[in-house]
C-alpha cells in the first residue's frame, strides 16, 4: 500500500488529496469557497472554477484568507459550455461538481435556466471527465430531491419527488450521475446533503435571512414556519464532500449528509432570536410561501450510510453553527438588503 492512503480501518482506506489536481465546478459559491479552503489546507493543487463575468468578481473566494486565495487557479466559464468544460476537466485527478442553480423560488419563474445548468451542465461535466478519464468525480445532489418525507428519518432508499422544477433538475442530475456509472464506470460518487448552513451563506437561505433581519428590521419578514428541516453546518458538509472524494470503494454510491435531527423553522426563528438576544415581532409574506403541493414539509436525514462507510458524523451543533453566523452577517451587513425578498 502506497504511503498516500491513510488506513481508517480493516476495510477502508482513504487517498491524501496531497498533489492531487482537483477541479471544483461552483467554486465561488457559499459551499465551494468553503471546499477550496479546506482542500488547499490538505496540500491540494485547487482549479476553481467560477461563472464567466467581465468584472472578473469571483464571489466568495474572494473572501478566503489570502494564503488561501493565492494558492487557487481561478478559472473562468460556464458548464453549459461543453467545449470549455472539458479544457477545465483536463488534467484533473478528482472533480468536484458543484455549480447549481439552487434557489427555488426563482425556478418558478425560470425552469429552463434550471434545466440548461443543472441538467445540460451535469451532462457536460460528465462527459468531459469520462472522455479525460478523471479518478473521482463527487456530483452534489439535494435533500430536496425526496420531497416531503414519507418515511423519517430518510435513507438513500427513498423515492424521489419532484416537487419544484428546481429538485425536477436535481433528479435529473442525479439520474445522469447514475447511469454514468452503470453505462460507462465513471467513478462517479453523489454526495446528497441536507440544509447546510454557515458563513458566507446568502439572503436566499432562511438562517442568513432571518440573522440579517433581527439585526437591521423592526419585524422579521418570513414565510412559513412549520416544515422540518436538518440543518448541517457546512464545515460538517465539507467533510463529507472530502470524504465522498476520497474513500475508496464507494464509486456509485449516493451517499446523505445530514445531521440527523430536525427542527421547525419557527423553532429556528425562535433559536436565532435567543442567540443574538434580541426579540422582535415576526410577520409571514405570502411572497415567500411556496406553492401548497410544491412545499416539502418534513426533511430528516438518515446519515447512517454516511456514518458506517465515509466514516463521518457531524462535529458541529446547531448553536455552534448559528453563532458563526451571527458573527458573519453582524460583520457584514451590508452585504444582505434585508427589505428585499431574495429568491
Amino acid at each position: 500500500m502506497s504511503s498516500s492512503e491513510i488506513i481508517l480501518s480493516k476495510n477502508l482506506s482513504v487517498e491524501s488529496f496531497r498533489n492531487k489536481r482537483v477541479l471544483i465546478t461552483g467554486a465561488a459559491g457559499f459551499i465551494g469557497s468553503h471546499l477550496c479552503e479546506e482542500l488547499v489546507r490538505q496540500g491540494a493543487r485547487v482549479k476553481a472554477l467560477v461563472r464567466y463575468n467581465s468584472t472578473q468578481f469571483y464571489g466568495h473566494l474572494e473572501s478566503v484568507e489570502k494564503t488561501v486565495y493565492d494558492a487557487i487557479e481561478i478559472v473562468s466559464g460556464d458548464v453549459r459550455d461543453p467545449y470549455f468544460v472539458s479544457t477545465a476537466v483536463s488534467g484533473s485527478d478528482v472533480v468536484f461538481h458543484l455549480a447549481a442553480l439552487i434557489a427555488i423560488p426563482y425556478s418558478y419563474h425560470a425552469p429552463k435556466s434550471y434545466v440548461d445548468t443543472n441538467v445540460s451542465g451535469t451532462l457536460n461535466i460528465l462527459q468531459s471527465c469520462l472522455t479525460h478519464a478523471v479518478a473521482r468525480v463527487v456530483h452534489t445532489s439535494t435533500s430536496e430531491v425526496y420531497g416531503t418525507a414519507q418515511y423519517t428519518p430518510i435513507d438513500e432508499k427513498h423515492p424521489l419527488q419532484g416537487q419544484s422544477p428546481y429538485s425536477a433538475t436535481k433528479i435529473a442530475a442525479d439520474k445522469l450521475a447514475e447511469s454514468f456509472y452503470l453505462s460507462f464506470r465513471l467513478p462517479v460518487v453523489t454526495i446528497r446533503p441536507f440544509n447546510c448552513f454557515g458563513p458566507r451563506q446568502s439572503a436566499r437561505a432562511f438562517i442568513p435571512a432571518m440573522v440579517s433581519q433581527v439585526f437591521t428590521e423592526d419585524i422579521i419578514r418570513c414565510g412559513s414556519l412549520t416544515p422540518l428541516r436538518d440543518y448541517t453546518y457546512v464545515k460538517d458538509t465539507v467533510a463529507g464532500f472530502i470524504a465522498c472524494g476520497s474513500v475508496h470503494g464507494i464509486e456509485g454510491m449516493t451517499i446523505n449528509v445530514g445531521s440527523g435531527t430536525e427542527i421547525s423553522m419557527g423553532d429556528l426563528l425562535t433559536r436565532i432570536m435567543e442567540r443574538t438576544g434580541i426579540q422582535k415581532d415576526t410577520v409571514q409574506e405570502s411572497q415567500r410561501i411556496r406553492p401548497a403541493r410544491s412545499e416539502v414539509m418534513e426533511l430528516i436525514c438518515d446519515n447512517s450510510l454516511a456514518a458506517a462507510i465515509l466514516q463521518w458524523k457531524p462535529r458541529y451543533t446547531l448553536d455552534e453553527g448559528l453563532d458563526a453566523v451571527i458573527e458573519y452577517v453582524k460583520e457584514n451587513l451590508s452585504a444582505y438588503k434585508t427589505r428585499d425578498y431574495v429568491i
